[in-house]
């Protein structure tokens, strides 16, 4: 049975966009609970932090619209563009779960989920590098298979 890589990524795309949905929700639970939430530097209002709000609606638009390309794209410029989207998740990843070691109070529940999505970024990672280099081996075996009929 042939891979389809198009159907994994897609499905890891989806799973890291919950636990990142998932990751956020977890910081508001206690309210729930009537606790208190951890807080950042308080803003004296919703413009001062805007441009935080603007980076993480690109955060989770960019896995949004990489699911789309990748059901409606099979070009080689796109497969190396999202994998080097997959790359620089990986990056903001590992840099998300050692900021959290910073974070008073040390929430362990938190750092768990990031080092879950850490993973499931570099799953992601190999399987888009796969699915880019199995566009290059297509293209060559199809190249050789014209080749050896001239």
């Amino acid at each position: 049975m042939p891979v389809n890589y198009r159907e994994r990524i897609i499905a890891l795309w989806t799973v890291f966009l919950l636990g990142t949905l998932f990751h956020t929700q977890l910081n508001l639970i206690p309210l729930f609970h009537g606790l208190p939430v951890v807080e950042s530097q308080p803003a004296t209002s919703i413009n001062d932090i805007s441009g935080i709000m603007w980076l993480m609606l690109g955060f989770f638009v960019l896995p949004m619209l990489a699911i789309i390309a990748t059901a409606f794209t099979d070009s080689k410029r796109y497969r190396i563009i999202h994998f080097g989207l997959t790359i620089f998740y990986s990056i903001m990843n590992s840099l998300h779960v050692v900021l959290d070691l910073f974070v008073q109070p040390l929430l362990w529940y938190q750092i768990a989920l990031m080092v879950f999505l850490f993973f499931v970024g570099l799953l992601l990672n190999i399987t888009a590098f796969q699915w880019m280099r199995l566009h290059n081996r297509a293209n060559k075996s199809q190249h050789n298979l014209e080749s050896s009929r001239s």
